[in-house]
C-alpha cells in the first residue's frame, strides 16, 4: 500500500491527506453520526493526528457531542473528519471522502447497541457495545 492516500469533500473546496496505513477502520452506528451525516452508518479510518493535514481549503467546525469536533465543507456539507478529547492523538477521518474508499474496508462496528435492528452489513466483523478506546 502507498504510503499516503489523499481525499476531499464532494464540491472540491476541501482536500486532505492521510500519511501511513489505513488499518483502523469501523462502521459506527451512534445516533449522533447517523443525524449529522444523514446515513444509517458513518465508516471511519482512524489514525494519529501527525499523520493528517488539510490541503485545500479550510473546514467548518461542529462540536458534537461536546468532547468530539466534526469537521465539514461548508459549501457542500460534506462531513469529513472528527477529533475528540477521549482520543486526543487521533483523528477520525469518515472513509466516503476518501479518493479511493476501496482501500480502507471495514475491520469492526462500533456503537453496535445504537445499531438499526433492520440494517444487516457485514456481519461476520466484530461488534463493540460502545466503542473500546
Amino acid at each position: 500500500m502507498q504510503d499516503f492516500t489523499e481525499g476531499g469533500c464532494h464540491c472540491g473546496a476541501l482536500r486532505y491527506r492521510l500519511q501511513g496505513d489505513l488499518t483502523d477502520v469501523a462502521h459506527c452506528h451512534c445516533s449522533i453520526c447517523r443525524r449529522v451525516s444523514g446515513g444509517l452508518v458513518v465508516t471511519w479510518v482512524t489514525l494519529p493526528r501527525s499523520g493528517f493535514r488539510w490541503l485545500a481549503g479550510r473546514p467548518q467546525c461542529y462540536v458534537a457531542p461536546a468532547s468530539c469536533k466534526r469537521y465539514f465543507c461548508g459549501e457542500c456539507g460534506a462531513h469529513l473528519a472528527l477529533v475528540t478529547e477521549h482520543s486526543p492523538g487521533s483523528i477520525d477521518v469518515t472513509v466516503a471522502t476518501l479518493d479511493h474508499p476501496e482501500l480502507a474496508p471495514a475491520k469492526r462496528h462500533i456503537w453496535a447497541k445504537s445499531r438499526l435492528p433492520w440494517l444487516h452489513l457485514d456481519e461476520e466483523l466484530p461488534g463493540e457495545a460502545e466503542e473500546k478506546l
